[in-house]
């Protein structure tokens, strides 16, 4: 959440002095609370604003420090998802989870499902630039079965973005959705996959809140049937990330997961300001917990120093403060 204060170009020096003596060692007492207002109040723009004063007056790129250390320290690596531009951030997730070892399918299907249709536009292009590749071509080789279609359907979804849904065509596109499943004894995977590629994200929720309209029931219902096999499953999951990214998210918080901290940190970082009170609520719903307690459990159980300017980052954005 941005601040309500007008930053001074006197203040982005000192917000870069901050950070300089943080990565210099040469912390001071306040040091930790000021780090935790830099990265709960400053906006976008104002972290712009900061990486050009660090690099006037410290010679050096404030983001391939962080990069450079986010390995191993949760604090760099919170910073590093916080002052990276949107797009250019999604667009490196997008590689890790691709090219990082093992392939990552919930971090793919967060960034394609969650972003507006033109940021993820805005993503493409940014892969493409940067790695010198294309996402669908790479998303193509590198993942197997359903989700790669329904995926490259999702990405490709993104040439058509507008800022109002048409509800008469959602209307009809339900229709479609309905036919592709109910009028013969397997379900029509080709129809699905041409809908979801051919609307975009927006659009695609008001073909979901039409069919429900229509048929009494949600389309993930439909598709939990035994004929639609494998492919119900994984359309299930893309479809409920579209309609319902706070539960999705809330639901991957609640996994037990080997990498459950970067998720944690990921989640709070690219929904603050977005839906982050929502997620909260639905992880509460089904934990009787909240997230900032899972912050809590999360960072509390080591000594490291650099835990509790990560906690305090965290708790202060899900709170909105």
């Amino acid at each position: 959440m941005a601040s309500s204060f007008i930053q001074t170009p006197r203040q982005y020096e000192q917000d870069s002095h901050v950070l300089h003596c943080y990565f210099s060692g040469n912390v001071g007492g306040d040091s930790n609370k000021e780090l935790v207002g830099i990265f709960v109040n400053r906006d976008s723009n104002a972290f712009k604003l900061v990486r050009q004063s660090y690099s006037c007056r410290y010679g050096q790129d404030l983001l391939r420090l962080m990069s450079n250390v986010q390995r191993n320290n949760s604090f760099a690596r919170i910073a590093y998802l916080r002052m990276a531009e949107p797009h250019e951030r999604d667009a490196q997730l997008m590689r890790q989870s691709l090219f990082g070892g093992s392939l990552n399918l919930n971090t793919l299907i967060e960034v394609a499902c969650t972003r507006p249709s033109s940021e993820l536009l805005r993503i493409k292009h940014c892969y493409q630039t940067r790695y010198k590749s294309d996402l669908e071509k790479d998303l193509t080789q590198k993942i197997n079965g359903g989700f790669k279609e329904i995926l490259l359907a999702v990405s490709r979804s993104c040439r058509n973005y507008s800022s109002r849904a048409d509800m008469s065509l959602a209307m009809c596109d339900a229709k479609t959705l309905y036919e592709a499943i109910e009028s013969g004894r397997t379900i029509d995977q080709k129809t699905i996959i041409s809908v979801l590629s051919q609307r975009n994200n927006g659009q695609v929720r008001a073909i979901l809140s039409s069919y429900k309209q229509l048929y009494g029931h949600e389309f993930g219902k439909s598709v939990k049937r035994s004929k639609c096999g494998q492919f119900g499953k994984e359309i299930r999951v893309v479809i409920r990330c579209i309609q319902h990214p706070e539960k999705f998210f809330a639901k991957q918080l609640r996994m037990k997961n080997a990498d459950g901290r970067e998720i944690l940190i990921r989640t709070v970082i690219t929904r603050s300001g977005i839906d982050i009170k929502g997620i909260n609520k639905a992880f509460a719903t089904k934990t009787g917990s909240t997230l900032e307690n899972l912050v809590l459990r999360e960072f509390n159980s080591s000594k490291d120093k650099n835990n509790g300017i990560a906690v305090g980052i965290l708790v202060g954005l899900i709170k909105g403060c």
